[in-house]
């Protein structure tokens, strides 16, 4: 039996240690809890969606709409616990959380008349009389487990792909954000359909227990421990699953780059949520000559973005809770700070803070740090960067500053990662058109945009026939018994790779046709002179 331990790990999820007995009291109405088990939820969402209620075009958009207007009505109270849980000033909350999420269902609102139709495929001359399609259906009953660092926008991106897919959906906001996990468990089912899209709140024994259970897909957000814990889960049912994981993705600088921008880049990127972000910058690979000159960068750009205050400034977080600061605390033990360093266990504060000197034996070097420390560590050229990044687990993402296209080239073919910036960090997750997802040990599946939608259907292959005489002719060459004339035509179809376009089939048939009447009319005539 999978079971999750009552502290969290470095990403505020569980770790497997004991059995647990289904019991928790969890069903969310209006805010009120129900006596309904974790199990009889499930069983309820099911029977749910057997009835079909989720398939119907329409109530895919209504729910869309409802789940948008739940965002633009209760955008204060949502605001009000980011704060309350990360101290996110209310720009941040609606910059990197709530603008994103609406965007994502605008987008499917504005698209999904087209894809959920089915698509047409190019047909070979095998197939030349049949209809081939591509069917998007809905997997079923879907659990999203959200995470605590945005506890808004890792849970809701792909919630709003499953609901346009025609899925039902258990939520499970972190439990971790409590403000965030509160709010949307009291307030989001007065927007959207509580039966077709439950929220469960609750800690360790819910998550446990809820794994416990039979879904049609899981989507989870968190840590790569965490991460197996799900994906063993999953294989009891054979479950597909996309798991959005973390990791150690490296940044590497090299001589020429734009030093002054690259160290505004870098350190805004690790600023974003106090350094709780999983494609956060985790170290930085360059040469001694690029260090000296990027640390007099770095701390121009602190100053610069948090008017030389960074404590009192409102654009800088806090960690999460007091577990997470001890943790980053002990990983700044023995090591050589450059800048920054200053803490405040009362605010849960750490600065930015720059490692120099690290070695990649160092404690700091074998976790993801999910916080503001930026260890930098001294290659002697791209090269033995993209050594370094290879003997470790495939990152989430992957960032280079460089002007040599060479370099460039080197890192795209002989690195592998979730996702790679150029030039900039953390942007690719918000680019139009580009998946966000991990590879290996940070990840499996992609999303966002078409990508989030996809996540989420089954792609059924179609084939349709019709019971057309002249097809049948030229068909039942298949049929037994089986002579050397007739495997022998059959493997020449089968060889044969032309594909056939449907654009101008029917020009074409018409065309045929017309010949075949001349035809049929000239020696219809002939016969009628001959007598």
């Amino acid at each position: 039996m999978i079971s999750l331990e009552s502290e969290e790990n470095m990403d505020g999820q569980f770790l497997p240690r004991v059995k647990l007995t289904q019991s928790s009291i969890i069903d969310v109405d209006d805010g009120v809890k129900t006596n309904k088990s974790i199990s009889e939820t499930v069983e309820c969402t099911r029977e749910i969606f057997k009835t079909h209620k989720t398939l119907p075009l329409s109530f895919r958009k209504e729910q869309l709409k409802g789940l948008l207007d739940f965002f633009e009505k209760e955008e204060k109270s949502i605001c009000e616990a980011l704060y309350a849980d990360l101290k996110k000033s209310h720009e941040e909350a609606l910059i990197a959380e709530i603008s994103l999420v609406k965007k994502e269902i605008r987008n499917h609102l504005n698209n999904l008349d087209d894809w959920i139709k089915p698509e047409k495929v190019k047909k070979s001359i095998a197939n030349f009389f049949d209809d081939l399609l591509i069917t998007s259906d809905p997997y079923g009953v879907v659990l999203v487990i959200g995470a605590w660092n945005y506890p808004v926008f890792v849970l809701f991106m792909p919630v709003v792909g499953a609901i346009a897919g025609g899925n039902c959906v258990v939520i499970k906001p972190s439990e971790v954000a409590e403000a965030t996990s509160s709010v949307i468990s009291r307030l989001l089912p007065k927007y959207i359909d509580n039966d077709c899209y439950p929220v469960i709140t609750g800690g360790p024994k819910e998550t446990t227990e809820l794994l416990q259970n039979r879904f049609d897909y899981i989507f989870y957000t968190g840590s790569s421990q965490v991460g197996k814990i799900i994906y063993e889960a999953a294989s009891k049912y054979l479950t597909p699953v996309t798991l959005e994981l973390g990791g150690k993705s490296p940044v590497y600088v090299d001589k020429t780059a734009n030093l002054k921008l690259t160290a505004k880049r870098i350190l805004w990127g690790k600023g974003q949520n106090g350094g709780q972000v999983c494609i956060a910058p985790d170290y930085v690979l360059c040469t001694p000559e690029v260090q000296a000159k990027l640390l007099g960068f770095m701390e121009d750009a602190i100053k610069e973005f948090y008017n030389g205050s960074v404590k009192t400034s409102k654009d800088f977080g806090r960690i999460i809770n007091q577990r997470h600061f001890d943790r980053l605390l002990k990983l700044l033990k023995n090591q050589n700070i450059a800048i920054g360093g200053h803490t405040d266990a009362a605010e849960r504060f750490i600065s930015p803070t720059i490692l120099i000197d690290v070695r990649p034996k160092d404690p700091i070097m074998q976790e993801e740090i999910f916080g503001p420390l930026l260890p930098i560590i001294n290659v002697r050229n791209a090269q033995e960067a993209i050594e370094f990044i290879n003997a470790r687990e495939k990152p989430l993402a992957l960032y280079l500053f460089t002007n040599d296209g060479n370099v460039k080239k080197d890192f795209m073919e002989k690195t592998s990662s979730g996702g790679m910036v150029i030039n900039d960090t953390i942007m690719h997750i918000v680019a139009d058109g580009l998946p966000f997802g991990g590879v290996g040990n940070s990840g499996i599946g992609a999303y966002k945009g078409k990508y989030t939608f996809d996540t989420f259907v089954h792609k059924k292959s179609v084939l349709s026939k019709s019971f057309n005489p002249l097809q049948e002719k030229i068909e039942s060459v298949k049929y037994p018994p089986m002579t050397p004339a007739s495997a022998k035509f059959i493997v020449n179809v089968a060889k044969s790779n032309i594909v056939i376009s449907t654009r101008y089939l029917t020009h074409a048939l018409m065309f045929a046709l017309g010949v075949a009447v001349t035809v049929s009319s000239y020696y219809i005539n002939k016969k009628l002179n001959e007598k």
